[in-house]
């Protein structure tokens, strides 16, 4: 076991070794025994969500391991008389890793990355490839262990599995044994010669000393504090998100692949598996949800014009979002929404949250992932079985837990729990004003306003009614704002005609929640919001995205000669031309999905009762919405 160095010849001319670099190698060739030969266990590729779990370490003749939740001092001690530490690809993340988790920790100036050591000699790929490569076997008896398996590894250890941990410490430390060959035979490829006459330095007895396959001997049982995950109850309960209605769609990119389903109520979960886009629609109206959360990108980044390639924007605004940028920013593998393979998804996607939201459905963009990661599951492609062993373990119950079901069906549990999150206020939204967000779950709880939204026919008493709430102490803003402002650099008149003009221009042409979020932004970092003048159910399904449960809609009506009268009254029109101008306006087509919101609302309130009744009406109505939050 140990390098046996294959003659392969280079297939290009080795460059001369920089002066840094020559430097950096000649002071780990006079001091080998204080090279620190390091490698991590994580539990996934994230330094943003995930976390070390094991640091194998080797220096001055002795392997030595730190296990999460052990006191760290040995390791602090290794680095901090380290003149040198050598890691394959730790620049980019064991280093970061370990900085992020330890900011005490003191590593050397002198960093030697085989990755980048091995690209000068024209090995290139992952560590493992480049040992088969080489010749190089430390891994007789965890051949079959790879860095998933590794993730793995370390979920049977949480759950009292021993043997788990050591095979970790035996894969972690081969890989640390393997370094020093790998180091050994790069500078041999490199030419590198330190001294003539001094002694020739083999690092691999360093790397891999005689003790290296001596496991520690102190190693315990997870601690409960490792092994702690929060759960549905702990998280939702007293929450109205805990008896919530979600619906979570894991998406294929085509109706002839079966997407994942499922109707979360609570903490029980249905699932199945559902072809069709009509099929989709059906099932899921019919589970009257109260937010869709679908795995799949639901927008186009800002400027694109199409999902295809031969979009004339697309070598001016790209092929990836801003939420992506951010994802892949925390060391997410993310695909770009864009990409030829996802086009057909993302269109289907955008298709579908359209159509939702024009029957007032909210519907989110979701991550799962990183809802796996709060709840301590591994992450997609871990199997049936720890999917659904860490959906039980986090409190979800249902059939799913007895009966074979698909990962899609799994994925789609999971997209739904996001969607609980995001209810509850335990989410994060990555997203711009012309991106609609990914909705990322986050355990700390963000602050959101009380937003109350009013919607009703024309006099019905909407502005009255935001009024007394304005007097309460809430921001006002209203959707017609907004739309006086495109009016006034249209040079047109801010009257009732060219606003409903305007308005359903920009419903048509799919800008509403574009209204919408300029509308929201004119009272941002108010704890209390009115919203006057909801008229399209795309109104009432943004403000339940982007507020959850601190959304609450208001439907009020009045009798129709009531309405009249009022309307008269407050334009002064004369008696021959009102009912004209009042069947007008109220028959304008941006009035015609109006009545669709008195469904949607929360309340309905029926304002036939003079103007300063309203006010105790309407705090009545409050007090009960605050019970209900």
């Amino acid at each position: 076991m140990g390098s046996k160095l294959k003659p392969i010849k280079p297939t290009r001319t080795i460059k001369p070794i920089p002066k840094k670099l020559y430097g950096e190698l000649s002071l780990c060739c006079e001091y080998p025994e204080k090279v620190l030969f390091l490698d991590i266990e994580t539990t996934g590729l994230s330094h943003f969500y995930d976390e070390i779990t094991v640091v194998g370490w080797s220096i001055g003749g002795k392997s030595q391991t730190f296990v999460k939740g052990d006191d760290v001092t040995e390791l602090l001690d290794a680095a901090r008389h380290s003149v040198a530490m050598v890691t394959y690809n730790g620049i980019r993340f064991d280093q970061r890793f370990l900085k992020q988790e330890h900011p005490s920790i003191e590593l050397p100036d002198v960093h030697i990355d085989l990755m980048y050591l091995c690209r000068r000699v024209n090995l290139t790929g992952g560590q493992k490839a480049i040992e088969i490569e080489l010749g190089i076997d430390f891994r007789e008896e965890i051949g079959d262990v790879d860095g998933f398996a590794a993730v793995l590894l370390w979920h049977e250890y949480l759950r009292g599995n021993m043997s788990s941990l050591n095979r970790l410490i035996q894969y972690n430390r081969a890989d640390i044994a393997a370094m020093g060959s790998i180091f050994d035979i790069a500078l041999q490829r490199l030419g590198f010669v330190h001294d003539l006459f001094g002694k020739k330095v083999k690092f691999q007895d360093w790397s891999a000393p005689k003790n290296m396959n001596s496991l520690p001997t102190n190693l315990k049982s997870a601690s409960n504090e490792l092994t702690r995950a929060p759960t549905f109850r702990e998280l939702f309960d007293g929450l109205p998100a805990a008896k919530s209605k979600i619906v979570g769609i894991d998406l294929t990119g085509s109706e002839t692949r079966p997407t994942g389903w499922c109707a979360l109520k609570g903490s029980h979960v249905e699932t199945k598996m559902i072809a069709t886009d009509a099929d989709i629609i059906a099932q899921t109206v019919a589970a009257k949800p109260d937010v869709i959360s679908i795995d799949s990108p639901l927008c186009l980044p800002a400027g694109r014009q199409t999902v295809f390639d031969d979009d004339p924007t697309r070598d001016e605004f790209g092929i990836m979002r801003q939420c992506e940028r951010e994802l892949k920013r925390r060391g997410i593998n993310v695909y770009p929404s864009l990409l030829p393979s996802m086009q057909k998804l993302t269109a289907r996607g955008i298709r579908l949250a359209k159509g939702f939201r024009e029957l007032g459905i909210p519907v989110i963009e979701s991550y799962p992932g990183a809802a796996q990661d709060i709840m301590r599951i591994p992450r997609k492609g871990a199997g049936e079985k720890w999917l659904k062993l860490g959906l039980g373990e986090f409190g979800v119950q249902g059939d799913f837990l007895r009966k074979k079901v698909t990962h899609d069906e799994l994925d789609a549990i999971t997209s739904a729990l996001v969607g609980t999150f995001h209810l509850a206020g335990l989410s994060e939204e990555l997203g711009t004003q012309e991106e609609p967000p990914l909705i990322i779950p986050d355990l700390k709880v963000s602050k959101r306003p009380t937003v109350i939204g009013i919607s009703g026919p024309i006099a019905a008493g909407k502005t009255t009614i935001a009024q007394v709430l304005e007097d309460e102490g809430y921001a006002y803003t209203r959707f017609s704002i907004i739309i006086d402002e495109i009016l006034s650099k249209r040079n047109l008149k801010a009257d009732r005609k060219n606003r409903q003009k305007i308005g359903l221009e920009i419903n048509e042409t799919g800008r509403q929640r574009e209204l919408a979020e300029r509308t929201i932004a004119r009272v941002s970092g108010f704890n209390k919001i009115v919203v006057d003048g909801l008229r399209f159910p795309d109104d009432h399904a943004f403000l339940v995205e982007k507020f959850g449960f601190n959304f609450h809609h208001i439907f009020v009506d009045a009798q129709k000669s009531t309405r009249k009268k009022r309307y008269i009254e407050r334009l002064k029109l004369k008696t021959q031309s009102a009912n004209a101008e009042f069947e007008r306006a109220s028959s304008s087509e941006v009035e015609a999905k109006v009545d669709k919101m008195q469904k949607l609302a929360h309340e309905n309130y029926f304002n036939n009762v003079p103007k300063y009744d309203i006010a105790g009406d309407i705090i009545t109505i409050m007090n009960k919405f605050q019970g209900e939050t």
